[in-house]
């Protein structure tokens, strides 16, 4: 995620700006060698992919900002985060999809970069690729898992992130509820916030702020990665050559590319893609089938939905949209709007509302609420034996686990409490915090559930998850 908004501002950058400043951005990436030796690669196919991979490497950051960013313990070496940044061949658009870290999926064959030990194909979590055998393997890995032909790499640390956003002077980001993880150290107050590069890697980073985990992780990723490439080509960054070296020596101060992709490249692309904004790019999730898939070693994993997900990666290489076209005169949609994603649809959970306060009437317009963003509730709230209490809670059978963490998704703040034996209906007793309801839908793609028509796909433009205006 982190680098695919820094990759954007060079590459449009660079097209107004000459081969010296150029060459200097180039001279300072690190290099790497992710191609050597691959075989029985795709086919190249239409277009330009990166592999953007944000790796949890700590080595730089301060003792100061572990501290205040919750950094503490030992880095995996492993990638936390990575998405496939498709270009279309006439430059004029970029597909961002994002690849969950804990994909189920096979290591191909490999040999230990560090002991030259051979090893055979290995069943792990996606991100272990980085691991076991760094940039070579990671690529070969999502090559092979999903059809599309990597031409270009990209790594980048936290240091990196952190500095690119404090040289952007903060990065805005807006939220319709209050946000808090108290593992991440992420608090942010509902409403637009402008964040230093320690917060924003909080907010980028944070797993616990509702009930969707890495799935709601990566939707707040690409928001991110929107206003990124908002925020640099409406600021003055990309015409202004001072701003434009702090910014682009801080996003690549700590990056790694393949040896490929220098100054020639970078000067072409960004050529190329003259007026590029947020409402260029789109963003998409690959689409899940189980994301709580346990495997005995590994813990809970991601399992994909095969023919969506084979659809999705077939339009990428075939250079299709991914987001359908807007009709005229239709504005983007404003960011609150985005229901967050839960693993189970809403039509299947069972809900019993009861009110907890004093406040008259809350119950029915809680029970309305949820059932018109999906939820199956009973229609008929009622009262609670006591009408004092602070915070919403939310009863159910431990059966039905994940039914209730999506609940949990559409009532931030609610405390969970598990009760043997309550079957599958959920009891809500709503409490004075009580803040509204947050829409949800279905993780992935099931009919009606957030795809496309005309595309198949869940996807979004960049202008659609900006903060608006004002």
């Amino acid at each position: 995620m982190r680098i695919s908004a820094c990759t954007a501002g060079v590459v449009l950058a660079v097209s107004g700006f000459g081969h010296v400043v150029v060459t200097g951005v180039a001279d300072g990436i690190g290099r790497v060698d992710p191609f050597s030796d691959l075989d029985q690669r795709p086919d190249r196919g239409r277009g330009l992919n990166f592999l953007v991979v944000g790796v949890d490497d700590r080595d730089e950051v301060s003792e100061e900002q572990r501290r205040d960013h919750r950094l503490g313990g030992e880095a995996c070496r492993c990638t936390d985060t990575m998405m496939l940044v498709h270009l279309s061949e006439d430059r004029e658009r970029a597909s961002v999809v994002s690849l969950p870290r804990d994909t189920y999926t096979t290591l191909p064959p490999h040999t230990d970069p560090a002991s030259g030990a051979r090893h055979g194909t290995e069943r792990v979590k996606l991100n272990a690729a980085y691991t076991h055998g760094g940039p070579q393997l990671t690529v070969r890995t999502v090559e092979r898992l999903t059809g599309v032909h990597v031409h270009h790499y990209l790594e980048v640390d936290f240091t990196s992130f952190m500095k690119t956003v404090d040289a952007l002077d903060g990065v805005p980001v807006c939220t319709a509820r209050p946000l808090k993880d108290s593992h991440s150290g992420l608090d942010l107050p509902a409403g637009t916030s402008v964040l230093n590069g320690g917060e924003a890697l909080s907010y980028v980073r944070a797993r616990y702020v509702d009930g969707a985990a890495d799935l709601g992780r990566m939707e707040r990723q690409q928001r991110f990665v929107a206003s990124v490439i908002d925020r640099a080509t409406r600021s003055g960054v990309l015409v202004n050559p001072a701003r434009f070296r702090a910014v682009t020596g801080a996003a690549l101060g700590s990056v790694r590319a393949d040896r490929g992709f220098g100054t020639e490249e970078m000067l072409a692309l960004g050529k190329a893609m003259r007026g590029f904004g947020p409402a260029s790019s789109e963003f998409t999730t690959v689409p899940i089938k189980n994301a709580r898939h346990r495997v005995p070693g590994l813990g809970e994993t991601v399992l994909w939905d095969a023919a969506p997900a084979r659809k999705l990666f077939t339009d990428l290489r075939e250079d299709r949209p991914l987001a359908g076209p807007r009709p005229a005169g239709e504005p983007a949609r404003k960011p609150a709007q985005r229901a967050v994603p839960v693993e189970v649809a809403p039509r299947n959970i069972r809900v019993q509302v009861d009110n907890g306060t004093r406040e008259a009437g809350l119950g029915h317009r809680v029970d309305q609420e949820l059932a018109d963003t999906g939820f199956a509730t009973t229609g008929v709230p009622g009262n609670a034996e006591k009408q004092d209490a602070k915070r919403t809670e939310i009863a159910y059978d431990p059966r039905w686990d994940r039914s209730a963490r999506a609940l949990a998704a559409a009532l931030p703040g609610a405390e969970l409490r598990a009760v043997e034996g309550r079957g599958p209906l959920m009891r809500v007793t709503l409490g004075a915090e009580f803040d509204g309801v947050t829409p949800v839908r279905a993780a992935a793609p099931q009919g009606d559930g957030g795809a496309d028509r005309r595309t198949g796909h869940s996807a979004v433009r960049g202008d659609e998850v900006v903060c608006p205006d004002g």
